[in-house]
C-alpha cells in the first residue's frame, strides 16, 4: 500500500508554510486538499500559496477550475488519486496538505454507498438555506456534529446532503460513514501543526487583517465583474461571502472584517474538535519552533516500520518512539 504524508490541522495554523518546508526537505510535491484553492482567482480569500512561498515545489490541484464550476469530494479523491500516482513515479514523496478534512477522510477511506434523495425534502432545504445559511448549518452542528467539523459551514451541497441523509434514512451521516469505513486506501502519517488555542486565534485575526488590507474585496470584486453569480459555492467560502454580503450593502466593511474573523475562529473550533478524536494523528510543533525537524523524522520512521500481517497497516499503530502531543491544552 502507498505511503503518503498528510499535514492536516485548522484554518490559520501554518500547513502550508510547513508542507514547503517538509516537501522540500523530502524532495516531495503537495497535493492540496482544500475546497476552495481548486479555484482560479480565489487567491487571498483561501490564503493560496503564492509562487513565491511555494519555492518551486510541485503544486497539485491549485488553480483547476474556474469559480463556477462544481467539485465533490468524488472529483477530489480521483484527481488527487491521479496526482499522486504521478508524484510516486517520479520517485518523490505525496504530501497532502489541507484543512478541508471531508476531503482527506474520503481520500483515506473512499465514499460511502449512499441513501436515496428525496427531491421535496431537498427544495425545502434549499430554500432555508437561501433565507439563512447559518442557521442551516447550526442545524447541522446540533444534530451531527462530527460530520459538521468534517464539512465546513461554507459547503452547501454537502452540508443540505448530510441533512438530507439524516432525516431520510433516521440517523445521522456521520453513522453511515463509520458503518461503511474501509481500511484505508493509503498508509497515511496524519500530523498537524499544534498551536495553543489563544494563539491560534489572534493569528487568525491577524491573517484576516492582512487579507482585507491586501486586497481581498476588490478580489471578489473581479471575481463578480467577470460574470460569477454571487451565489455561487464557491462564493460561499468564508471571507468571499461576507464581501458579497458587503458590496450588496448589506453590511459595512467593519461588520464584514468582523464577521470573516468569527467565522473563521468558530471554523477553526470546529476543526480542532473533529482532529482531537483522531487517534493517529500526530501534534508537531508549528514551522518557526521546528516543526518541519519533527515532521520529517516522524515520517523517516514511518517508513521505516514494517507492516503486520493481515490487513494493518501503518497508520493503525501505536509507535513507541513517537510521542504525541496532548490534546487537552487544545480545548
Amino acid at each position: 500500500m502507498t505511503d503518503i504524508l498528510i499535514i492536516m490541522g485548522p484554518t490559520g495554523s501554518g500547513k502550508s508554510g510547513l508542507a514547503v518546508e517538509v516537501a522540500e526537505r523530502l524532495d516531495g510535491e503537495i497535493v492540496s486538499a482544500d475546497a476552495f484553492a481548486v479555484y482560479r482567482g480565489m487567491d487571498i480569500g483561501t490564503d493560496k500559496p503564492s509562487v513565491k512561498v511555494q519555492r518551486g515545489i510541485p503544486h497539485h490541484l491549485l488553480d483547476i477550475l474556474e469559480p463556477t464550476e462544481p467539485f465533490s469530494a468524488g472529483d477530489f479523491v480521483s484527481t488527487a488519486d491521479k496526482a499522486i500516482t504521478g508524484i510516486l513515479e517520479r520517485k518523490r514523496v505525496p504530501v497532502v496538505v489541507g484543512g478541508t478534512n471531508f476531503y482527506i477522510r474520503s481520500l483515506l477511506f473512499g465514499l460511502f454507498p449512499s441513501p436515496p434523495h428525496d427531491p421535496d425534502l431537498r427544495a425545502r432545504l434549499e430554500c432555508d438555506w437561501d433565507l439563512d445559511s447559518q442557521g442551516v448549518f447550526e442545524k447541522l452542528v446540533n444534530l451531527d456534529p462530527e460530520a459538521a467539523a468534517l464539512i465546513g459551514p461554507a459547503d452547501r451541497q454537502r452540508i443540505l446532503r448530510a441533512l438530507e441523509v439524516g432525516e431520510v434514512s433516521g440517523e445521522p451521516i456521520s453513522a453511515h460513514w463509520r458503518r461503511h469505513q474501509k481500511a484505508s486506501r493509503y498508509n497515511a502519517l496524519l500530523t498537524a501543526p499544534h498551536r495553543l488555542r489563544p494563539d491560534l486565534y489572534a493569528k487568525i485575526d491577524r491573517r484576516v487583517d492582512t487579507m482585507f488590507a491586501g486586497g481581498l474585496v476588490e478580489e471578489v470584486r473581479r471575481i463578480l465583474d467577470s460574470g460569477v453569480p454571487s451565489d455561487s459555492h464557491s462564493l460561499k467560502a468564508i471571507g468571499y461571502r461576507e464581501i458579497v454580503n458587503m458590496l450588496s450593502g448589506r453590511i459595512d466593511r467593519e461588520e464584514a472584517v468582523e464577521r470573516t474573523k468569527r467565522s473563521s475562529r468558530k471554523l477553526a473550533k470546529r476543526q480542532l474538535t473533529w482532529l482531537r478524536g483522531e487517534g493517529h494523528l500526530h501534534w508537531v510543533p508549528p514551522l518557526e519552533n521546528g516543526g518541519a525537524d519533527t515532521v520529517c523524522r516522524l515520517w523517516s520512521e514511518f517508513i521505516e516500520m514494517t507492516p503486520p500481517a493481515g490487513n494493518e497497516t501503518r497508520s493503525n499503530l501505536e509507535e513507541p518512539s513517537i510521542r504525541r502531543q496532548h490534546r487537552g491544552d487544545l480545548i
